[in-house]
């Protein structure tokens, strides 16, 4: 979507060649500059996503992350049209305060990098995820954000698993207000199967056009465990629809 509305602008384009040395990393080919720069953006945001956008000082210090960017600014997203000049101006004016912003984010991610390897799960660190989880819900229509919402089907694994190492009932009823509405909400296609990348709105209704293998299989294994959880059908019907749509489509 960004190469289409943006970066395929010849607006855009000519603003991002004025100010920027631009560099599209494939993030398949290379994961491990991927997880560097999610690392920042998660470090930055309190959360990534893709399409992952970094702007960085001249010597490589990032201080600007962003997922999705539109060409115009529209719906609280400043869009590349404003942001870019604003950040060229910004750079002119008072380059000590970007630098100052990239070197504090450098170091953050650098001492993040060289934490020592935690010890084993317990209870408590269970415990503490299952809160941070419950404190991120949404009560009204599931999932653990508000816009754009992705599935994080490894959260809802989580729970399932939790609620069956626990018996806390909460834990279960999360699972299935999500998973129930981003069946019948937009970012499930009715038609041909399979999920979408994302939500662009918080109640499942407007998806991002885009499915995604890595989606489909966490998907098809959290409602397959859903349904081994409560017997409910529609569970185990999901996961049959999601499965016949990759072998179909994407085989």
């Amino acid at each position: 979507v960004m190469k289409r509305e943006s970066f395929e602008d010849p607006e855009v384009a000519s603003l991002m060649n004025d100010t920027f040395i631009s560099i599209k990393v494939d993030r398949e080919e290379r994961p491990d500059i991927d997880s560097v720069y999610m690392m920042v953006c998660q470090t930055m945001m309190g959360r990534g996503g893709w399409p992952l956008t970094i702007i960085m000082t001249p010597d490589k210090k990032p201080f600007f992350a962003a997922t999705y960017i539109p060409r115009e600014s529209r719906f609280g997203r400043t869009g590349m049209l404003d942001l870019i000049p604003r950040i060229k101006e910004l750079w002119t004016t008072r380059p000590d305060k970007i630098i100052y912003t990239a070197d504090k984010i450098t170091a953050a991610v650098q001492e993040m990098s060289q934490q020592a390897p935690g010890g084993g799960l317990d209870e408590a660190t269970l415990g503490l995820a299952y809160q941070e989880l419950s404190g991120r819900f949404d009560d009204e229509h599931g999932g653990f954000a508000r816009t754009p919402k992705f599935p994080t089907p490894h959260n809802l694994l989580f729970l399932v698993r939790y609620w069956k190492r626990t018996g806390d009932e909460i834990a279960l009823e999360m699972v299935e207000t999500t998973l129930q509405h981003m069946r019948h909400g937009g970012i499930y296609d009715h038609i041909g199967f399979g999920f979408h990348r994302y939500s662009t709105d918080s109640e499942w209704l407007v998806p991002h056009f885009e499915k995604m293998l890595y989606d489909q299989a966490m998907l098809a294994m959290a409602y397959t465990e859903a349904y081994q959880a409560t017997g409910k059908r529609e569970y185990a019907q999901t996961a049959r629809e999601i499965l016949l749509y990759v072998l179909r489509d994407m085989t």
